[in-house]
């Protein structure tokens, strides 16, 4: 099973945005020391606690200080931007890191329905022409335009050795059925997604083979995790992030992560204990032991060959020590 870190660069209640930036850098570092396979940076735009907006920015410092580990967007939102833009970045950064970038794409807006408009005009208008957006980006990245369109005689310079690998990224069956379509890789938001997972990544497969049946169905799976030593200190760990999601779903004014204590300390009413049942109920929780049970039992359903790891901790010490144990448990 290889595996991977999603970063969704999370500001700890008490630090600052530039804390979280260099807080990636460092994990991103981590990760490829000890030998994960990918890091991908998710764009999310003025939503509290949240501190990238562009994740191929935070990109040319993170393949700047790693070596091996694939860097890429997770994912770049595009009904927000022109294909010929994206290309451009991302061909960037392919050319300055050499076979090690992803271009992940989703079609979210990100952030509240202000920042949206703030972004980009009719955006449910783009949401629909997403997928003739692609079919240009993918055009773009393999220089490819038939020679009678008007774009052919345009690269989206510079023009990298290898391109970046595009992947589609998800969290229902209408995703899959386009990266099918496409002939792409697909990656589904298990962590985000209140729909049946492995069913919708077995049609992405049989899609996939009906529309392109001399490709491999390249699939990642992103879930949430938290790990430590033992399974109380995981359980723990988890509260910070669940409290953090119980105030943003309410739209209360979020300084960042709060601390454990204040999610321990913190009224729950009933409502609010049943999401954070569910959310405990679809994240991966405990000690190495449980969670490599636990990732080889989802693998088992959802018949993935990759996992992508979220962890959002208030604590940077206790998600650094998360992805060691991992690290240590799943590598050995």
């Amino acid at each position: 099973m290889k595996l991977s870190i999603l970063e969704q660069v999370p500001i700890a209640q008490g630090e600052s945005a530039n804390d979280a930036l260099h807080a990636s850098l460092e994990l991103a570092k981590l990760g490829d020391k000890l030998g994960y396979t990918r890091f991908w940076v998710a764009e999310h735009h003025d939503l509290p606690g949240l501190a990238c907006p562009a994740p191929d920015v935070l990109l040319g410092m993170i393949g700047q200080k790693t070596t091996n580990i694939r860097i890429g967007s997770g994912a770049v939102l595009l009904p927000h931007y022109k294909p010929f833009n994206i290309a451009e970045r991302y061909n960037l950064l392919a050319t300055l890191f050499p076979e090690r970038v992803d271009l992940g794409i989703g079609r979210a807006p990100g952030g509240s329905a202000e920042a949206t408009m703030a972004l980009a005009d009719n955006f449910l208008e783009q949401v629909r022409h997403m997928p003739e957006r692609l079919n240009e980006l993918l055009h773009f990245l393999n220089n490819n335009f038939p020679d009678t369109h008007m774009f052919s005689k345009i690269s989206p310079a510079p023009v990298p050795h290898a391109s970046p690998e595009p992947w589609l990224l998800g969290t229902s069956e209408k995703s899959a059925y386009l990266a099918a379509e496409k002939g792409m890789a697909y990656a589904f938001g298990h962590f985000m997604s209140d729909k049946d997972g492995p069913q919708i990544m077995e049609t992405y497969r049989e899609e996939l083979q009906k529309k392109h049946p001399k490709k491999h169905a390249k699939t990642i799976v992103a879930v949430t995790v938290f790990c430590a030593e033992t399974t109380e200190k995981a359980a723990d760990m988890a509260l910070s992030s669940q409290l953090w999601k119980i105030k943003q779903d309410k739209g209360e004014a979020i300084a960042g992560l709060p601390t454990v204590e204040e999610a321990k300390a913190y009224a729950y009413t009933n409502e609010e204990k049943e999401t954070v049942k569910n959310m405990q109920e679809k994240a991966v929780i405990g000690n190495p032991a449980e969670v490599k049970g636990q990732l080889l039992a989802l693998q088992d359903r959802y018949k993935a060959e990759e996992f992508m790891l979220v962890t959002n901790t208030h604590n940077r010490s206790d998600r650094l020590n998360s992805y060691r144990l991992i690290a240590k448990e799943m590598f050995k």
